[in-house]
């Protein structure tokens, strides 16, 4: 794998066929522009990189942080860490958090790696200090410069990567990515796409997380191609930015947020622009709801938009990245369950089937619960779902899914573990599914559900019904489900204004959960939803910050009082509730 993406790092041929003049990234500026930098350019600054690495003493095999926006210091950075032997960690920038809990988190992976260097840049020293000092290190960070002696590639150590989980937890876990992981996924990623040469990619994702790095980044780069790369918060002041490049560009990867967020944001100037060279765009990273990505494709048609652009996927972390992912070789299954019927290791009740985006069934005025195709285990990935023993369980029986294959990766750095769980040669990932027709269909992670009426409720799917019957946005609400001594409790957490939505969010709940439920509504600013690098809701943490008091400005509605200060059998007993909150619960009166 190294000689595929560090082969153009040396001075690559100025005339032949594999000649790399006039290929590069496209960065996006705060103009509104584009800042070409082809690869020649970037291989020169990452060799000088290299050079003041190496004579800072960093070895081959020692880890070096990069704490930087997307951005060329950030490619340098990447790319010069690979040239000078080391592995890299990409550290978030910061972005919504507050100051005080991005420094935990960013300590939090410091502490686990044990850098030899940390790269950030001059605007950011201050706060690179203050993660060091956190994560209990006497050294100061490296501002980014490439004025060193250039010198040629070393070879590299059996680690490419230290690929940090989305964080869930305060707690972040650094997945050990070897360069023969990053070369069996990667040749899937292509394989799935049928990558053609001369093709190109466009990207928002953050550089931090497995789809933007291995997905959108490394994907044309292991190929020399074309990339047109813009910053998260540049996608999100002007998503068109991002549509546009699928004028020439014919690859991406993206959650389903991405797209309800241009359709919010653009509605019918959808039509107005021109995706004609769009072929590919991997989803996932998030729950999949099919009737979202149909109001995009129905918008963008006229633009020369196809539903056979979606290509659903799952896949991980601790799988280097893609699991399965769909072919556009047909339309992708959908199909509705029986959510009242879900139990692990039992049969799944499908109520109706349909294919993606050529039946009403996925249309926004019909029933939600509705599950699109994952795909089928790639080339060399194995893929099954297993009963609590570990037991391969027959085609539509609900479990935990498991991975094999050559783009598992080893384990998690310094120790730690997690709800993925490693096995010989395998992953016991954490995540409920079933497979149907060949299809992997992904309910959700397990330990984001609780049981209800003697069957497996799952979050995502009440947060679905939530956005159905209220309209508020998928991303701005979460539900929490708490089981303990003190019963079972679930938390809306609602980025919204108190109004009539709370009765219905409420009735929808209550339908979906039963009379044995207690159920909360907390609602507040933008914010208030906690989220992982990924985008995920980080549950426990909001559940966590309520008991504790920490979550400034935040109202908690509903009829009567009590759940918050029952025992939940998984907080600190000494949570409290903030005193200036009006504190009421959905139990049934």
């Amino acid at each position: 794998m190294s000689e595929a993406l560090l082969s153009w790092l040396p001075d690559p041929p100025r005339t032949a066929a594999g000649d790399l003049h006039g290929r590069g990234i496209h960065l996006a500026d705060d103009r509104g522009g584009w800042e070409f930098h082809g690869y020649p350019e970037l291989a020169a600054s990452a060799r000088r990189v290299a050079g003041s690495l190496a004579a800072q003493g960093v070895r081959p095999g020692d880890v070096v942080c990069v704490l930087l926006p997307t951005g060329f210091p950030c490619l340098s950075s990447l790319f010069g860490v690979w040239a000078a032997g080391a592995t890299v960690c990409l550290i978030p920038p910061p972005s919504f958090a507050a100051e005080a809990e991005y420094v935990e988190h960013a300590a939090g992976i410091l502490r686990q790696t044990e850098a030899a260097v940390t790269i950030t840049a001059e605007g950011l020293a201050p706060l690179a200090e203050r993660v060091l000092a956190a994560a209990g290190s006497d050294r100061e960070p490296w501002i980014w410069r490439d004025d060193g002696d250039e010198i040629q590639p070393r070879e590299p150590g059996e680690l490419a990567l230290l690929q940090f989980t989305s964080g869930s937890s305060s707690r972040p876990r650094g997945v050990r990515v070897t360069w023969a992981n990053l070369e069996a996924n990667l040749a899937l990623i292509r394989s799935t796409l049928g990558w053609r040469a001369g093709d190109a990619g466009a990207s928002w994702l953050p550089l931090h997380h497995d789809m933007g790095l291995i997905g959108c980044l490394l994907t044309p780069v292991s190929v020399r191609d074309d990339l047109w790369l813009m910053r998260p918060e540049q996608f999100i002041r002007d998503p068109a930015r991002w549509l546009r490049c699928f004028a020439v560009a014919a690859h991406t990867a993206a959650p389903p947020f991405a797209f309800e967020y241009a359709v919010r944001r653009l509605g019918d100037r959808l039509a107005d622009l021109d995706l004609s060279a769009w072929r590919n765009a991997i989803v996932g990273a998030e729950p999949i709801d099919p009737r979202a990505l149909e109001h995009f494709a129905r918008l963008a048609a006229p633009a020369g938009f196809s539903p056979s652009v979606y290509l659903p996927s799952y896949g991980l972390a601790e799988a280097t990245l893609a699991v399965t992912v769909r072919t556009s070789d047909a339309p992708a299954p959908t199909v509705r369950v029986d959510t009242g019927a879900l139990r692990f290791g039992g049969p799944v009740t499908i109520e109706e089937e349909g294919e993606f985006a050529s039946s009403a069934k996925t249309s926004s005025d019909v029933e939600d619960g509705w599950l699109i195709g994952c795909g089928g285990p790639g080339d060399g990935v194995g893929a099954t779902v297993v009963d609590d023993g570990g037991r391969a369980l027959p085609d539509g029986h609900l479990g935990e899914i498991e991975v094999t294959g050559p783009s598992v990766t080893s384990g998690y750095h310094a120790g730690r573990t997690g709800s993925t769980r490693f096995t010989d040669g395998g992953i016991r990932t954490g995540d409920a599914g079933f497979f149907h027709r060949g299809e992997l269909f992904v309910l959700g992670r397990m330990g984001d559900s609780l049981k209800a009426r003697g069957r497996s409720v799952y979050m995502e799917d009440l947060e679905a019904k939530v956005v159905s019957a209220t309209g508020i946005a998928r991303e701005k609400c979460a539900v929490v489900g708490v089981e303990g001594t003190g019963g079972t409790s679930v938390t809306l957490f609602a980025e919204q204004a108190e109004g009539a939505w709370v009765e219905d969010a409420t009735l929808v709940l209550r339908g979906a959960l039963g009379d044995e439920v207690a159920i909360t509504v907390v609602t507040g600013r933008s914010g208030l939803i906690r989220k992982t690098s990924s985008g995920k809701p980080r549950r426990r943490h909001m559940w966590e910050e309520l008991r504790a008091g920490r979550l400034k400005d935040a109202r908690v509605l509903e009829k009567d009082a009590g759940v918050l200060e029952k025992d939940a059998g998984v907080l600190e007993k000494d949570a409290r509730v903030p005193e200036t909150a009006h504190v009421t619960t959905g139990r049934p009166v």
